[in-house]
């Protein structure tokens, strides 16, 4: 039996590891004091302390909240409890503690507490008029005022008080962070970056025990958990801000950079700002997850604002929008509160097309209408701000141009996808056109025109019509050249294209110095990066060698599909097995219907073939799995190496 620890005596194994910031193992033993001393008051209000410097604030209220009742005489107690409650957004409990405190030695504090209160409840006027009762000359009564502006979308006001307050009272990290998001909000990144800079470096170089940078180095090092000093710093606010700064300058590397260079933390620790970044920068890569962490931190309180919007649109962008209405129908207060009404309509919508695609496009065209409308008014105030030289002006009109483009590009899209799914690239080319005089310079819409028109080229191909391979090579080629240098940056289907383009405009010396310059550049990312799969050429062949089997040339669309899987143990995976075993199955069925004849030689390179895939592909799952929905389907049989020992069969049979 463990020895008992006599009444009221703290260890002082405690007291050294609170002085060293070793807060779960001092709770751990202040745990097992109280399980033995339960009115022990030296050991419950050092479990509070711990509780509130670790970040866990109803457990701190909790034990605050006994103290007070235990010792209604010490009004910090009460004080105390009443901030735990506020931290842990207990508004209405925390003010009805913050009432109790009735000492005039705390009047200021709760005075200020009150206000931090109203100000979360998102009452702003009733926080203004706490605020208005404190000190002049107290700085926390600046910052407040700063807090207020910048919720009112005021942020150079807010940014004016802030940059006062830290000239006059020197560096605080809580500053620096507001300074820069002020910044981030008026989208000035380049300072909003240098303060978030100073922030990261002055952590650095006064807590290396935090152990900045050192995950993405691939230094494994333990968490450092949710201390006292971790907020003070404000390193994780920093690294957070600087995370969505380069998201919006589509710089994704960057991005998921900056999340794992902050201090580390085990994903049960995160707040709930990070567990959203992160759920939102690894989504490509892990959809399943990135969900799940969005759908948690949709039930928490406090969830950030934007976790509801992004949820619903990624649930579209992933076509599922049975549970984007669900969850607009479940959360219907968050509905008006949280979604601002461009998103609400863009959503309505994208929902409502599913079930009645006319009715859908007639909300997508009210929405475009409405757009078309507000960059023609943009333009002529440019344009009039240019006239008078007025250079501020005119920064101020194209900066709002550009942000009403980018509204209207998504809605444009959404009207076009309506038709392109059903295969009406005419009507989609047509709404393109109608679109020319705002859009023709962004690159998004000159993507997807280059699509609409090789797509437009293939369907009037098979019907023995005039294609239009060359407009397409004209908006695919800027693309490219763009991106000459880094090739694999440009999207694969793009460069596919582009090269079964020149292919039928008999530019066949333009595809090969594509195809070789492609090919060049993944031999060095399999020099430098051996375990790396890269899909473009693989990818670029198997569209290649698809148009020609759509055609009717099974005999060289076929050896192109099989080279494109070359070598087998790096280009096999779920997408490219299901382009490619379109093409055999395609073969197989023309073969049956005695349509097509193969040489030998083919049928023995078939063969071999399906022979690698059966090797290769014992792992490799022919379903993807569902980010969302976990369904059913048969392991064994939905693997690369039953489907090909399936395939060889039938083909063998038919030889």
């Amino acid at each position: 039996m463990a020895a008992m620890i006599p009444e009221g005596q703290v260890t002082s194994r405690i007291y050294s590891l609170i002085k060293e910031k070793q807060f779960g193992h001092a709770i751990a033993d202040l745990v097992d004091i109280r399980q033995s001393f339960s009115k022990s008051r030296a050991a419950l209000s050092l479990l509070a302390y711990c509780y509130y410097s670790v970040g866990e604030f109803h457990e701190a209220a909790e034990c605050y909240g006994e103290l007070a009742k235990l010792f209604p005489d010490v009004e910090y107690y009460q004080m105390y409890h009443a901030q735990s409650l506020y931290k842990a957004c207990q508004y209405e409990e925390a003010m009805n503690a913050a009432r109790n405190v009735e000492s005039a030695d705390y009047s200021a504090q709760v005075t200020k507490l009150k206000a931090a209160i109203r100000y979360g409840e998102e009452d702003l006027s009733a926080s203004r008029a706490l605020i208005e009762e404190c000190p002049t000359n107290d700085p926390d009564t600046a910052v407040n005022e700063a807090c207020l502006f910048y919720a009112e979308g005021e942020h150079e006001k807010a940014l004016e008080i802030f940059t006062r307050v830290f000239n006059e009272f020197g560096y605080r990290g809580d500053l620096s962070y507001n300074m820069a998001l002020c910044y981030y909000r008026l989208k000035q990144y380049a300072p909003a970056l240098k303060h978030i800079a100073d922030i990261i470096e002055r952590g650095i170089r006064e807590h290396p025990e935090l152990s900045v940078g050192m995950a993405t180095e691939g230094i494994e090092v333990k968490s450092v958990g949710n201390t006292a000093l971790l907020g003070e710093t404000a390193l994780i606010e920093a690294f957070n801000l600087k995370s969505s700064i380069e998201y919006q300058l589509k710089n994704m590397e960057g991005a998921l950079e900056a999340l794992t260079d902050m201090p580390p933390r085990g994903e049960e620790e995160l707040d709930p700002v990070t567990l959203h970044n992160v759920a939102l920068i690894n989504m490509d890569e892990d959809a399943n997850s990135g969900f799940e962490k969005l759908q948690f931190l949709l039930q928490q309180n406090p969830c950030p604002p934007e976790t509801f919007g992004n949820l619903l649109l990624l649930y579209c962008k992933y076509e599922h929008y049975d549970l984007a209405a669900d969850v607009m129908a479940e959360n219907f207060d968050l509905t008006y509160k949280l979604l601002s009404q461009y998103v609400y309509d863009y959503l309505d919508a994208t929902i409502t097309q599913q079930t009645s695609p006319e009715e859908g496009f007639r909300k997508f065209d009210a929405m475009s209408n409405a757009h078309t409308e507000q960059l023609r008014k943009l333009t002529k105030q440019v344009q009039q701000a240019r006239q008078q030289q007025d250079d501020d002006e005119v920064k101020r009109t194209v900066n709002e141009y550009d942000e009403a483009l980018e509204r209207y590009i998504p809605v444009l899209m959404a009207q076009a996808k309506i038709y392109w799914d059903l295969k009406n690239y005419a009507q989609v080319e047509k709404i393109f056109r109608k679109s020319v005089e705002f859009c023709n310079e962004h690159d998004v819409w000159k993507l997807n025109v280059a699509h609409v028109l090789f797509m437009q080229s293939v369907k009037a191909q098979m019907g023995g019509q005039e294609a239009k391979y060359k407009e397409a090579i004209g908006f695919y080629e800027p693309i490219v050249k763009k991106n000459y240098d880094a090739i694999l940056e440009v999207s694969a289907i793009v460069l596919a294209n582009l090269c079964v383009s020149y292919i039928m405009t008999s530019q066949n010396e333009q595809a090969e110095e594509l195809m070789r310059k492609i090919e060049k550049e993944e031999e060095n990312i399999a020099y430098e990066e051996p375990d790396r799969k890269v899909y473009h050429l693989c990818i670029v062949n198997l569209v290649i060698g698809t148009l020609y089997c759509a055609k009717g040339n099974f005999q060289f669309g076929i050896s192109r599909v099989i080279k494109s899987l070359e070598p087998f143990n790096k280009k096999l995976g779920t997408q490219t097995w299901f382009y490619a075993k379109r093409c055999f199955c395609a073969l197989i069925e023309n073969m049956a219907k005695q349509i097509v004849l193969l040489e030998d030689q083919v049928s023995d390179d078939i063969v071999d073939f399906f022979d690698h895939a059966e090797i290769h592909g014992r792992t490799i799952q022919t379903v993807e799995d569902n980010p969302v929905l976990k369904e059913a389907f048969d392991e064994g049989r939905s693997t690369v190496t039953y489907e090909a020992r399936v395939l060889k069969d039938i083909f063998l049979r038919l030889i």
